[in-house]
């Protein structure tokens, strides 16, 4: 369940995973990557994420990459 804090809301771990679709093994290694600049902490150093993070999340989990297979590099 998301928390307010300030009248802002934010979302556990958990939550980001599921609304995003990605493993926490895939979240925790794109946050390690640089996926977001800036990320909070509750009082218990747990990490909470806004909205536009949930969806920087997930449009990361949805983009699609073109493969470069010419024709040259399969001979």
């Amino acid at each position: 369940m998301p928390i307010k804090i300030n009248g802002q809301t934010y979302y556990r771990t958990s939550e980001v995973c599921i609304r995003s679709q990605v493993s926490r093994t895939t979240l925790f290694r794109w946050l390690k990557e640089g996926a977001l600049k800036n990320t909070f902490r509750d009082r218990r150093g747990w990490r909470l994420f806004t909205e536009d993070d949930v969806n920087t999340i997930f449009a990361e989990s949805t983009r699609v990459e073109k493969e470069n297979n010419s024709p040259s590099s399969n001979k």
